[in-house]
């Protein structure tokens, strides 16, 4: 049954097509004979108990700098002009990230939105995995200096993060001195009003950042991430870089904790981070990334993996 599917995300010019798990799923959706439509978050109406935005239907290919062409661009109802909505757009989780998945939350029953915009605004990344603190490790949520203070003596050097930060930007490293801990708290505390996550530095950072995907609760694959030469931070938006892995029995094991509640959440496309191959950090539901990496390591196809759960997803609606 050809879809039509609409995908909320940033600009199509902007993006890196070799790497971009949106563009992936507009690909494989085209291929699987539904048609594609293109809308900025921004456009994104309630009137009158209609949620509409401004779309344009595109063709896509995977040919560098003639990546897309795109129709005229109009108003549309997502209720009666779309079937599946696939809400893609970048963090940060703010405000207006908040407001936009509820916003979609007023399809259900009419239009499928992946993830559930519902459970998204449920499940910030750095908050949803504290339902799995055994697998994390120490972790402090604070603003207050003292407190903070007192979790890096004992813990000596720690890393402090945004709670709603993401692609591994602003997470700095306080040595064991603790030398620049008042100073990072100010900044922090200047910059965001909701407390920060503080947690030990880990060394086997050293051995990797696991970036695992799990469709609809199920395990599709991996990739280790190191960091870059002077860098501690994995990520690969920060210079670090990718290699093939395979999980161990411990990743296995968080694996199948989660899967469950993934799956009742509608969360069907998540990416959770293990470092180590001991430590859970953090479980990615907003707009999860690494499938293009995945895949070319593994010789594995997870967008259309992504695609027959969101299929299924819909037709179990009608």
């Amino acid at each position: 049954m050809s879809l039509r599917v609409a995908v909320q995300m940033d600009p199509l010019e902007s993006i890196n097509i070799a790497g971009d798990s949106s563009f992936a799923l507009m690909v494989a959706a085209q291929a699987r004979g539904h048609s594609v439509w293109h809308y900025d978050v921004k456009t994104l109406a309630y009137e009158d108990g209609r949620i509409t935005a401004h779309a344009a239907p595109v063709t896509v290919q995977r040919v560098e700098g003639d990546h897309f062409t795109m129709g005229e661009r109009r108003r549309i109802d997502l209720a009666t002009d779309i079937d599946v909505v696939l809400m893609r757009q970048d963090p940060p989780f703010h405000l207006g990230y908040i407001s936009s998945a509820l916003l979609l939350d007023r399809l259900k029953g009419t239009t499928l939105v992946m993830n559930d915009p519902r459970e998204v605004v449920n499940a910030p990344e750095k908050m949803f995995v504290l339902d799995f603190a055994r697998f994390m490790p120490p972790t402090l949520i604070a603003r207050e200096l003292a407190d903070i203070r007192d979790f890096q003596q004992k813990h000596g050097a720690v890393v402090v993060k945004p709670l709603h930060g993401n692609g591994g930007k602003a997470i700095f490293k306080v040595e064991a001195d603790g030398g620049n801990l008042s100073a990072l708290s100010e900044v922090f505390n200047q910059t965001w009003p909701e407390p920060h996550m503080v947690q030990p530095f880990l060394p086997e950072v050293a051995l990797g950042d696991k970036r695992i995907v799990l469709v609809d609760g199920e395990f599709a694959g991996a990739i280790n991430r190191k960091p870059g030469e002077g860098e501690f931070r994995s990520n690969l938006a920060q210079g670090g870089y990718a290699e093939a892995t395979e999980l161990t029995p411990h990743e296995e094991e968080i694996c199948a904790a989660m899967g469950p509640e993934l799956k009742r959440r509608g969360l069907v496309f998540v990416g959770i981070d293990v470092i180590g191959g001991k430590y859970l950090t953090e479980i990615n539901v907003t707009s999860p990334t690494g499938i293009m990496a995945i895949d070319k390591f593994n010789g594995t196809d997870t967008p259309a993996r992504l695609w027959e759960a969101f299929e299924a997803r819909h037709a179990a609606m009608h």
